[in-house]
């Protein structure tokens, strides 16, 4: 199926699914924002290490009494457990994509599954994440074939709890050999709609803004991947 039958399907399944869809999607990305946000927000984060880089642009060599000075540990550490936790919260929107993509329904519950898997999604994250890195110090290109390469992992996953995460990454590097570049150009035909969202931040309130692109298009491209997985999958076994 092309990608524009794929996106077709995924837009049926919105309106079939609403209001209840878009009532999650709220949900899913209220979380996701607050922990954006509080990211660089808390106190002894993002302006601790903005001032730490003002001292050495300054060319003073600071001490590191000055760095601990200005960094909270208590910041620190719960933007850490943030960024630990969005894969996990991702990983379970995904479920719930999937739920309703299946034709299983879902529920409100679905977008905290992740953490029934949070070790195997933390060990899928970091060991992808190395892999992508080691790859894009060959340059971008390599480091962007492989972000794709390890990108079916999650589902693998959710689909198969009892793999571990080393077997669902090389199951998805075995699921996207030839298809890369397919799962790239599928993304790509979003990039009208992430540029109109990030528009509409720029020139209204994130409170108005979020309601009239995100909540359309979080669920319109997770429902378009989980239908692209399912194909992937098809495919092969045939």
């Amino acid at each position: 199926m092309p990608v524009s039958g794929l996106k077709l399907g995924a837009r049926k399944l919105m309106i079939e699914n609403a209001p209840k869809l878009f009532f999650v999607s709220i949900v899913y990305i209220i979380i996701t924002t607050v922990m954006s946000e509080l990211q660089v927000r808390l106190p002894g984060t993002y302006n601790a290490l903005n001032q730490y880089l003002d001292i050495l642009y300054e060319g003073i060599l600071p001490k590191p009494e000055d760095f601990y000075s200005h960094l909270r540990v208590s910041g620190m550490a719960l933007a850490a457990v943030f960024i630990l936790l969005y894969p996990v919260v991702r990983v379970g929107f995904m479920r719930y994509c999937m739920n309703i993509s299946r034709g299983q329904g879902g529920d409100y519950k679905d977008i905290f599954d992740g953490f029934f898997f949070f070790g195997k999604i933390m060990l899928i994250w970091i060991i992808s994440l190395f892999f992508i890195f080691l790859w894009s110090l060959l340059f971008l290109i390599p480091g962007l074939v492989a972000f794709y390469r390890y990108r079916q992992a999650y589902y693998i996953l959710l689909d198969a709890p009892e793999k571990g995460a080393l077997q669902c990454i090389r199951e998805s590097k075995r699921l996207m050999a030839g298809n890369k570049l397919e799962l790239f150009l599928l993304d790509l035909s979003f990039i009208g709609w992430v540029i109109l969202e990030n528009i509409v931040v720029m020139l209204l309130p994130v409170t108005f803004s979020l309601p009239i692109i995100a909540i359309w298009l979080t669920p319109y491209y997770g429902l378009t991947c989980v239908a692209y997985y399912d194909q992937v999958v098809k495919r092969l076994v045939i």
